[in-house]
């Protein structure tokens, strides 16, 4: 929520001052935040920081939800791309996704689970950020992956010009 709207909730943008001298908001006399997501803060403000906060904090949630999910696919190989290795070779991992997605929802969309949690429930907009945040960690563990390959591949083709040196200097001396 600091300087960009990403939600597209209506909220206002606050400066990153702001966010980390929030703690003295009652003595600012120029700070008066729009209302959204159906928080009122006309008549008190400062509840931005902790009313306010909600969206903000179920977001966060969703990302990590969403990123360890992500991760769990990466893991299926230590050096072998999503498209060598596809999630489906392991059907109790993508089972185990879909149970914690599973649960992630129901904290998410049943009411007293997401007042118990204290978040709220996600637009499709919302959504699209989520994966707009999370998704990326595939790309770049498939890059990576890339380079330990091609390091490996030179690491072997040092080792095997090494064996086919000594090989050739034993055939020598016999």
């Amino acid at each position: 929520y600091l300087y960009y709207d990403w939600a597209g909730d209506g909220h206002s943008l606050i400066t990153f001052d702001q966010l980390s001298h929030w703690g003295q908001c009652p003595a600012w006399t120029d700070f008066h935040p729009a209302s959204f997501s159906g928080v009122e803060l006309s008549e008190k403000p400062c509840a931005y920081f902790t009313t306010g906060k909600t969206k903000a904090s179920t977001l966060s949630l969703s990302v990590l939800v969403t990123i360890e999910m992500l991760n769990a696919l990466n893991a299926l190989s230590e050096d072998a791309s999503l498209l060598q290795m596809p999630p489906w070779c392991n059907p109790w991992l993508l089972l185990a996704m879909f149970i914690s997605f599973a649960l992630h929802f129901v904290i998410l969309y049943v009411p007293v689970l997401a007042s118990i949690f204290s978040i709220v429930p996600l637009t499709v907009n919302d959504w699209m950020l989520v994966m707009a945040f999370s998704v990326p960690v595939i790309f770049v563990d498939e890059a990576l992956k890339c380079v330990g390959r091609m390091r490996n591949a030179k690491e072997l083709e040092v080792r095997r010009a090494s064996m086919s040196e000594a090989a050739g200097m034993t055939k020598k001396t016999q």
